[in-house]
C-alpha cells in the first residue's frame, strides 16, 4: 500500500488528504506543527481578518457551505468551516497535531521524515502544503529594538491585545493593513499608518446571508454552485485586467479611480498607485479609504527613518509617537519550504537546488526529488481569484502521481521538462504585461518565483492531466 505524508493542515493540505482518501489511498498521515488546523486562518486572528474573495469561491468545490453568514466571511467563520472540513471528511484519524517536521530525506526508495521530538518515520510519497504566507517578514528598520511600547505583527496577533485608547502605529498597507485599520480606527486614540507604496483596490460588495438564504442553500445546492459560477466568471473579468487584456483593464482601472475619487476625497493623490495594475494583489475593500480620513486616523508617506523608544521618525523629522507598533508588512512569500530541510537524490538540498530562486514543474515537483509533489509551490499563486482553486487542481494532479508511483515506483521529473516549463514562467512574467512592476515577487536574482502568469483555467487545463512522458523512474 503507498503511503503519504502531508506537512501541513491548511486548506492545501486538507484538499490534498481528502482527494487522495476518496481515490482510494487509505495511507495518508498529515503532519501539523500547531496544535489546530486552519494554517494561516488559524494563525492570522487580527481584528478584522476576512477573506478577500467572495465565499462561494473561497471554499472546496467537493464541501460548498449553505451556511456562510456573509459574502466575504470572517476569521473564525473561514477556521470553522476548515474544522468542519476534517470532521465531515473523515479526516480526523490521519491527523497529527502538535507534530513538526523538520527534515525530510530521500532514502532512495522512500522519503524518511525527521520530527521535532527526534521521531522518524518513512512514507512513499511526500507531500509539502506549507503555503507561501507562513513565514512573516518583518523589516530592518534601525532602532527598532528600542521601542517601549508593545510589537506586533498582524500574523501574530494576540487577542488579549486592547487598542482602546492607544496610539497605535501601522507599518504597511497591503492585505492585512486595509481590514486592521477601519476595524481599530474607532476605538484607538490615534492610528497612525505609514504607506511605503499605495494600493490598487476595487469595491468589495459584501452583503450578509440571512436565514431564508442560508435555508435556500442547504435545500437547493444548485442555488450555491449558481454562485460560485457568478464568482467565478467575475473572477475572469479581473484575471484579463490583471493580466493586461485592454477592455477589462480598462474597465477595472476605472472602477478603481472611481472608488478613490468617491471615498479618498483630500487624501486622493497620496493614495494613487505609481505602478501598473497587476503588480502586486488588488485589494478589496469598502472602508478603507474612509477610515484613512477619520479624524483619529493619519496616513503618513514619508519614508520611516528609524524607531525609537518612544514611537517612528520619518524623513522629513516629523515624530509620531506609538504605544503599539504593528507589522504589517507580510510574508516571506519567496521562501518556500522554510525552516523545512529537505534532501532529495544523491544528498542534494533544495535549499540550494533553489539557490538563485525557487522552481517546480507545474508549480508541484523539482528535478531530483522524486516522490515529491508541493502544493502552492513555486508560480502558483494568484493575484485574483481563489487559491483554493489552484490547491483542488494540484491536489488532482498528485492524486495521479501517487497512482503512477503506486503501478511503477518511485517518479522523478525529468530535468529538461522542468526547465522549459520555469523558462516559459519567467519569460511570461517579465513580459510587457508585468513592465513598470519594479521588483515586487522577484528573488535577489530577479526571477519571479510566486506568481501564475495566465488565467486560472489555464492552470487547471495544464494539471488536469499527468503526462507520464515528463517523468522518468528514479
Amino acid at each position: 500500500m503507498t503511503s503519504v505524508a502531508i506537512i501541513g493542515a491548511g486548506f492545501g493540505g486538507i484538499a490534498a488528504a481528502h482527494l487522495l482518501r476518496r481515490a482510494g489511498f487509505t495511507d495518508v498521515t498529515v503532519f501539523e506543527k500547531a496544535g489546530d488546523v486552519g494554517g494561516v486562518w488559524r494563525d492570522n486572528t487580527y481584528p478584522g481578518c476576512a477573506c478577500d474573495i467572495p465565499a462561494p469561491l473561497y471554499s472546496f468545490s467537493f464541501a460548498l457551505n449553505p451556511d456562510w453568514s456573509q459574502r466575504f466571511p470572517p476569521q473564525p467563520e473561514i477556521l470553522e468551516y476548515l474544522r468542519r472540513c476534517v470532521r465531515d471528511l473523515g479526516l480526523e484519524p490521519h491527523l497529527r497535531l502538535d507534530a513538526e517536521v523538520v527534515a525530510a530525506a530521500w532514502t532512495g526508495t522512500a522519503w524518511r521524515l525527521t520530527l521535532a521530538d527526534g521521531s522518524t518515520a518513512e512514507f512513499d510519497v511526500l507531500v509539502p502544503a506549507t503555503g507561501q504566507l507562513s513565514k512573516p517578514v518583518l523589516p530592518a528598520i534601525p532602532g527598532a529594538d528600542d521601542f517601549a511600547g508593545r510589537v506586533t505583527h498582524t500574523a501574530g496577533w494576540d487577542p488579549a491585545i486592547d487598542v482602546t485608547g492607544r496610539r497605535v502605529g501601522v507599518i504597511g498597507t497591503g492585505a492585512s493593513a486595509i481590514q486592521l485599520v477601519p476595524a481599530i480606527a474607532g476605538r484607538a486614540a490615534r492610528v497612525t499608518v505609514f504607506q511605503r507604496t499605495a494600493p490598487w483596490t476595487l469595491p468589495k460588495p459584501n452583503r450578509r446571508y440571512g436565514r431564508i438564504r442560508r435555508t435556500v442553500n442547504r435545500h437547493v445546492p444548485g442555488v450555491m454552485r449558481a454562485a460560485r459560477a457568478g464568482t467565478w466568471l467575475l473572477t475572469v473579468v479581473t484575471g484579463r485586467a490583471v493580466l493586461g487584456r485592454p477592455l477589462s483593464r480598462r474597465l477595472v482601472h476605472a472602477v478603481s479611480t472611481l472608488q478613490r475619487y468617491w471615498q479618498a476625497g483630500r487624501l486622493r493623490d497620496s493614495v494613487t498607485p505609481d505602478y501598473a495594475m497587476g503588480c502586486k494583489r488588488v485589494l478589496f475593500t469598502g472602508d478603507w479609504y474612509r477610515a484613512l480620513r477619520a479624524p483619529h486616523v493619519n496616513l503618513v508617506t514619508g519614508d520611516v527613518l528609524r524607531i525609537t523608544g518612544a514611537g517612528v521618525h520619518t524623513v522629513d523629522g516629523a515624530v509620531h509617537d506609538c504605544d503599539l507598533l504593528v507589522y504589517a508588512t507580510g510574508f516571506a512569500a519567496t521562501e518556500f519550504l522554510t525552516p523545512l530541510r529537505v534532501t532529495g537524490r544523491d544528498g542534494r538540498e533544495l535549499a540550494d537546488e533553489w539557490r538563485d530562486g525557487a522552481y517546480a514543474h507545474l508549480g508541484i515537483t523539482v528535478p531530483g526529488f522524486p516522490n515529491m509533489f508541493l502544493m502552492y509551490g513555486p508560480n502558483t499563486n494568484t493575484g485574483n481569484t481563489s487559491v483554493v482553486y489552484f490547491h483542488e487542481s494540484q491536489a488532482r494532479y498528485i492524486v495521479q502521481a501517487v497512482r503512477a508511483v503506486a503501478a511503477r515506483g518511485p517518479l522523478e521529473v525529468r530535468p529538461e521538462v522542468a526547465a522549459s516549463f520555469d523558462a516559459e514562467m519567467q519569460h511570461r512574467l517579465t513580459g510587457s504585461v508585468w513592465t513598470g512592476c519594479s521588483n515586487w515577487y522577484r528573488t535577489g536574482t530577479g526571477r519571479v518565483v510566486t506568481n501564475w502568469p495566465g488565467p486560472a483555467a489555464e492552470y487547471r487545463a495544464r494539471t488536469a492531466r499527468l503526462a507520464l512522458t515528463d517523468y522518468t523512474p528514479a
